[in-house]
């Protein structure tokens, strides 16, 4: 599913009237044919096409995240696959008030950064880290967000991909480590868990060798491994809904 299959952005087109497009052939917005519908419904699907390709040209991510219903955010992947930032966050604890943000990792275009709480982890490294057209998480929008939001004064309203919806969609439920080996994810420490992770920090605050540096393996893992179960579940629905 491409940007160019997608007409539910349009105001009055659902799901059925997408689908009824597709099967009689207008699978992109080039094979669209407005005697394919009603003539109210045609000019409004060729004004969103003519104002939409320019702004997927320009990489206007933006644009089609307030376009989209936001179940169906999914879709902006295939087109800013290669740009997004998938992150991971670890912290202290659950509490945006209480606990802290200990390391942050995101993996871009092949790369993996990681910013750790003492060290490079501060609001403006923050922000250049995930400075992206999409940004890619797993129940980021209820934790990840609002917690670096709160920490360190950080305006991350950008189009973001919680993959915890998406995959819930198509089968794929549980946490993040939950759903990786379904779609084929090996963890080099399987037994580490997010509890693990506040141990690690608090034994590295008390001097203890190479806490940090399994804490740090840990959420890289997780950024990564991120890419991976977007794919599967981005295919997926793919399958389910593409005729």
């Amino acid at each position: 599913m491409r940007i160019e299959n997608t007409y539910i952005g349009v105001d009055g087109v659902g799901e059925t009237t997408e689908r009824s497009l597709w099967e009689c052939g207008a699978l992109t917005w080039s094979e669209f044919d407005r005697t394919l519908c009603g003539s109210q419904t045609a000019d409004r699907i060729e004004s969103f096409i003519d104002r939409a390709r320019p702004r997927l040209a320009d990489g206007d991510s933006a644009f089609f995240e307030s376009v989209l219903p936001s179940n169906e955010r999914w879709r902006l992947y295939e087109d800013f696959r290669e740009e997004a930032c998938f992150f991971d966050i670890e912290t202290t604890g659950l509490n945006h008030t209480n606990d802290v943000v200990t390391c942050v990792s995101a993996h871009r275009g092949g790369d993996t950064e990681t910013l750790v709480r003492g060290d490079d982890l501060s609001r403006e490294n923050l922000s250049e880290l995930l400075d992206a057209p999409l940004l890619v998480t797993f129940n980021g929008a209820r934790f990840d967000v609002p917690f670096l939001e709160t920490s360190f004064d950080v305006d991350l309203d950008r189009p973001h991909l919680d993959l915890m919806y998406p995959c819930k969609r198509v089968g794929l439920t549980g946490g993040l480590k939950t759903i990786e080996p379904d779609v084929g994810v090996e963890r080099d420490r399987p037994d580490i868990s997010g509890r693990d992770a506040v141990r690690l920090w608090h034994e590295h605050e008390r001097g203890v060798d190479g806490s940090l540096e399994t804490l740090v393996s840990y959420n890289r893992e997780d950024a990564v491994n991120l890419r991976t179960v977007a794919d599967e579940a981005v295919d997926r629905l793919d399958r389910k809904l593409l005729p």
